[in-house]
């Protein structure tokens, strides 16, 4: 065996030793991890990729139990009892998040990231983590950002290319005080709701519309209900993979340690999935028949929500004023 080989191997071994040692310390533990999608979707893949990674690094001791589909209720629910150490985590959009720590919305004002990167970089440096560090102030501890991704427009009633054509239109929107101006300044009828409720409001005809990446437009077949979508890319969303701190608490350092980073990598592994899938995932709801416009004019989109940064723009402390010198 060569000296690289060699080395290779050393260094293997003493990481799996080292792996092992730590392993050993951890008491088991079983993780009841939520979330409100399908196992189709990408805050799925998250959960399950998270699952694997603290089973290999914990070699078994921590075990993850996935609830999809709102099993144990709505994102709101969902946040409540991890506060009251009811639920231990899940995955989460920010939306909601942004109820109990109001200065998580500031991510989501409208036309604020211009490409995903961008977000990434943010959300991943010093703005971001200091916002996800703050969540213990709700009791809340903050692991790490995957996503919802960038929101587009759909509706059962007509083609939208210009905010005008929204006039009339009820769309769903998160129970978010930033989405609900957002979409009330472009001229349509917001309703916030859970999602849950959305799905059956769709069904029904009670609401028209509502925003979502290609993604979540695509894994619950909103194209059944949803015959238009235009790509406005008006919002980004990302997702948090967050835990009660009630059950944070009761974790040995080394355990925080293998959930903490478990999750920064599956919420990285998320991303790149979301990356991979869209184009694909859009191609096939145009195969189904759903009308996407990719060329409105989101200049007028932009301009008619200037009044949104003109209301929050202070509302976030100095979050707002970091967030765009940083992406200069």
């Amino acid at each position: 065996m060569n000296t690289f080989l060699k080395a290779t191997a050393l260094a293997a071994a003493t990481l799996s030793a080292s792996a092992l040692s730590l392993a050993a310390e951890i008491d088991p533990v079983n993780l009841r991890l939520a979330h409100v999608v399908n196992e189709q979707d990408g805050f799925h893949a998250a959960a399950v990729k998270f699952q694997e990674l603290v089973a290999e690094r914990s070699d078994g001791a921590i075990t993850v139990e996935i609830f999809p589909n709102a099993t144990l209720g709505d994102e709101r629910t969902l946040l409540e009892g991890m506060q009251i150490g009811t639920v231990d985590m899940g995955v989460i959009t920010n939306g909601p998040v942004s109820n109990f720590l109001e200065d998580m919305a500031v991510f989501e004002m409208p036309f604020l990231f211009p490409s995903p990167e961008a977000a990434y970089s943010v959300l991943d440096g010093e703005i971001g983590q200091e916002l996800l560090g703050r969540l213990e102030e709700v009791n809340l501890k903050g692991l790490a950002y995957a996503e919802r991704g960038f929101r587009n427009l759909t509706n059962s009633k007509r083609p939208v290319a210009t905010p005008d054509d929204l006039d009339g239109l009820r769309v769903r929107v998160m129970e978010n005080p930033v989405y609900i101006d957002t979409f009330r300044e472009l001229g349509a009828d917001a309703v916030p709701m859970a999602w849950t409720e959305a799905l059956t409001g769709m069904q029904q005809g009670t609401i028209d519309g509502q925003e979502n990446p290609v993604g979540v437009v695509y894994s619950f077949k909103l194209n059944e209900t949803q015959t238009n979508m235009t790509m406005t890319r008006h919002s980004y969303a990302p997702a948090i993979f967050v835990m009660g701190m009630p059950k944070w608490n009761q974790l040995s350092e080394e355990a925080q340690e293998i959930i903490a980073d478990a999750a920064q990598e599956a919420a990285e592994y998320e991303r790149a999935l979301n990356a991979a899938q869209e184009g694909e995932q859009l191609e096939e709801l145009k195969a189904a028949g759903m009308n996407v416009i990719e060329d409105a004019d989101l200049s007028t989109f932009s301009n008619a929500v200037q009044p949104v940064y003109e209301k929050y723009g202070e509302k976030f402390g100095d979050y707002l004023p970091r967030i765009q010198e940083a992406l200069k």
